[in-house]
């Protein structure tokens, strides 16, 4: 699997033009780019794309248009059962979040790309992307609470419910289409979770685009998806005798600097014009990213082994900048719902915790330390 670089950023923030500009400088310094993207830029733009790189367009109505028809024809018998009349091609027009899934579709098949070395892919603005990463993962959760797969060994009884009960039962097609979707969305899922999958950030230094960084931050910490850089656009000269001008260049070093604490910042100079080509940004050169090795998988939320000295497992989830007002939690049978802020996950709980019992959480220094005190009704006895 290629290196993966997801792009985004606050609405606003030149996201579109960075990825850009990141794939045409990855293609300078010899590496192999697929560009995911919703429009070409050099095409636009009337050049031709850096050597070494490749576009791959994202057409959501036509990802929409191709999926539905596809799944008319595959419940065509059910719908006939119905007396429903399918939808001709000229009338199928794309729905709310068809962008998403025409986004997932089109990760998955880059991630396969032949003669690849990074993927880079324009996201949609911060809260958007982060809902799009959580997606394969929700998704897959809910079709197995609402489509078990082990109800397909039933199949054999079906005409015999179907009697009872004086409707007709669940027809083949439906599970097998929900076996499709998550095998898609399986493949999706490991791409957003390969240890080769990374975010690079982009912002303009001010007070909204902090607490918008803040706040994907910690979306971004609890799906566990790992932060690359953060590219810090548009920043004006802070030798500038213009009062105004020096103001704002004091203002955004202020912000950089407390960016920089947290994590690798590109800085990217202001044009003072919005760029017309992906290689009019200045210092774009500075925008390939490091391909160092990756590990063999992602290391996951450490499980502190304290039990012989306060007779308890700590289950330690780093959120940093988190307030212990937006946080939440709630154990469900072997799951763990986790929520901080907007931002929700359900997760597996290790096969060691499902036999404890939540005895208390604490936030210290930007890290979730969650307490599981054993069972003893589960946990083996000490001889």
């Amino acid at each position: 699997m290629p290196h993966t670089l997801l792009i985004t950023g606050p609405g606003g923030s030149g996201r579109t033009t960075v990825a850009a500009a990141t794939a045409a400088a990855a293609a300078r310094a010899g590496q192999r780019v697929l560009l995911l993207c919703a429009e070409d830029p050099w095409a636009a733009a009337g050049t031709p794309a850096p050597e070494g790189l490749r576009v791959a367009r994202v057409d959501s109505g036509e990802e929409f248009r191709t999926e539905l028809a596809a799944l008319q024809e595959r419940g065509a018998t059910l719908l006939g059962m119905l007396g429903g009349t399918p939808l001709g091609a000229e009338e199928l027009t794309e729905l709310p979040g068809a962008e998403q899934f025409a986004l997932l579709r089109g990760l998955r098949r880059a991630a396969t790309a032949p003669a690849t070395d990074l993927v880079v892919v324009d996201m949609p603005p911060l809260h958007q992307a982060l809902t799009t990463l959580a997606l394969p993962a929700q998704l897959r959760r809910y079709l197995a609470r609402l489509l078990p797969a082990e109800r397909q060994a039933a199949r054999a009884l079906r005409p015999v419910l179907a009697q009872l009960a004086g409707v007709p039962m669940p027809a083949r097609w439906l599970y097998e289409t929900a076996a499709r979707w998550d095998e898609e969305l399986a493949a999706v899922q490991a791409v957003v979770e390969a240890p080769t999958t990374r975010v690079r950030l982009v912002a303009e230094p001010g007070p909204a685009a902090d607490a918008a960084l803040r706040s994907a931050t910690l979306g971004l910490a609890l799906y566990e998806v790992p932060v690359h850089d953060l590219v810090a656009n548009r920043l004006v000269p802070r030798d500038s005798a213009d009062p105004w001008l020096a103001g704002l260049a004091a203002r955004q070093a202020e912000y950089l600097a407390r960016w920089g604490r947290d994590r690798p910042v590109v800085p990217l100079a202001h044009l003072g014009r919005d760029p017309g080509h992906p290689g009019e940004l200045a210092g774009a050169e500075g925008l390939a990213p490091r391909l160092a090795p990756a590990p063999a998988a992602r290391p996951g939320w450490p499980v502190e082994d304290r039990l012989a000295e306060d007779g308890v497992l700590v289950w330690a989830v780093p959120l940093p900048r988190a307030h212990k007002s937006e946080l939440d939690l709630i154990r469900r049978g072997d799951e763990l719902l986790l929520a901080v802020g907007p931002h929700r996950r359900t997760v597996s709980l290790p096969s060691a915790l499902r036999r404890c019992t939540v005895s208390g959480a604490a936030l210290t220094d930007g890290v979730l330390r969650v307490r599981f005190t054993p069972d003893p009704q589960l946990w083996p006895r000490a001889r």
